[in-house]
């Protein structure tokens, strides 16, 4: 009876989680997480419907993903009124008193979350870091980026969506 328990209760677990089978690719809507930011306050990406998202997964021991941060700041802090909303999901192993002292020292302007391998995995399998996505106003992923964004993929990616698609 226990193990029939167990493998029902897969079953459903499998069932209501497609993303376990496979990653959300460009084209597609972008899935409904729920994550906590640096306070604990619950925090959706459906919160963020009609702006242009760049979800950053990043970890404070990733050398690149530190180096990225102070353009994306920048890019938040300009791009801000024109609907982008920068959102850092951050990667384990990170403690959260390492991970708000980071984002104070550093000034972080956009929210940050507290992700999993799996919430990773939802968009990329891989391991590169830092990696980020982009979903336009309606919730479509646009575009993956594995490693660094440079100023040409901001522009090319990213700021098309920013003119043509916020209302």
């Amino acid at each position: 009876m226990i193990l029939f328990n167990k493998i029902a209760v897969l079953l459903i677990f499998l069932a209501l989680s497609p993303a376990a089978f496979a990653q959300i690719d460009a084209g597609e809507k972008a899935p409904s997480m729920v994550l906590k930011d640096l306070r604990g306050k619950t925090v959706r990406l459906d919160d963020f419907k009609g702006r242009v998202v760049l979800l950053n997964f990043w970890a404070t021991w990733c050398v690149p993903c530190r180096a990225e941060i102070p353009e994306l700041i920048k890019w938040q802090k300009e791009y801000q009124a024109k609907g982008l909303q920068i959102i850092g999901v951050t990667y384990p192993p990170t403690g959260k008193v390492k991970v708000r002292n980071f984002a104070r020292q550093n000034k972080i302007n956009y929210p940050v979350l507290f992700g999993t391998k799996k919430t990773k995995e939802i968009f990329d399998k891989g391991d590169v870091m830092p990696y980020s996505v982009i979903i336009d106003g309606d919730g479509n992923v646009r575009a993956r980026i594995e490693g660094i964004i440079f100023n040409d993929e901001f522009d090319e990616k990213i700021k098309p969506l920013l003119s043509n698609g916020f209302h």
